[in-house]
């Protein structure tokens, strides 16, 4: 599976609970909220995107900037609980008693860690908009690997195939401009059909 990864900057909270347990909560998706991503598209999470994998209860880590080896939680050991509202996808994580778990915490209430991101592939999607400059991307459903608490923003990160189809539909699209440009019917016919068939390919795929 290709993985892609997001960001949000809405601040995670830190708590101090029971036998000094240290926990973040915060939103690592929001839904309904359009992206640039890379300049190829745009894309808006649609809300119950994460239904089916919280059903199947995908065994999600919480990672620290996505690092295999910074693990802070993982949901099939309770250590990371998520669930989705009309916001998101909300993320709690029971920070463990190491050197990652203590430095983050420290670095969240300071305010220097305040963003988060997850990792995910993309399992139903729909794409509107194709003739516009930035297409739309709407994610259904995804495979869900991990939630990170993020130094930096990650939007750029995204699979090659959903960049192979942000480029096909601009192509498409400059190819239909020059069509309605083109004062010979025969070549203007001609054009039309090869751009109606690049999109029957291109559904073909998605």
């Amino acid at each position: 599976m290709e993985q892609e990864r997001r960001v949000v900057t809405v601040p995670m909270e830190a708590r101090a609970g029971a036998n000094d347990a240290r926990t973040l909560t915060g939103y690592a998706a929001l839904y309904n909220t359009e992206t640039r991503i890379a300049g190829l598209f745009r894309e808006v999470l649609e809300p119950g995107a994460f239904r089916a994998a919280l059903a199947r209860k995908d065994d999600v880590r919480a990672l620290f900037n996505h690092d295999p080896n910074k693990v802070l939680g993982r949901a099939s050991s309770g250590t990371l609980t998520l669930d989705e509202d009309e916001t998101g996808l909300r993320y709690t994580v029971t920070l463990p008693d190491t050197q990652d778990g203590r430095d983050l915490w420290t670095l969240v209430q300071r305010g220097d860690v305040s963003q988060s991101s997850f990792a995910f592939s993309v399992d139903a999607e729909e794409w509107r908009d194709k003739d516009a400059d930035l297409p739309l991307r709407a994610v259904k459903s995804v495979h869900l690997f991990d939630v990170s608490p993020v130094t930096y923003p990650a939007y750029n990160e995204t699979s090659v195939s959903a960049r192979s189809q942000a480029e096909t539909l601009r192509a498409d699209a400059a190819a239909a401009q020059v069509v309605l440009q083109d004062d010979g019917r025969a070549d203007r016919d001609r054009a039309y059909a090869a751009v109606e068939t690049a999109r029957a390919c291109l559904a073909v795929r998605s």
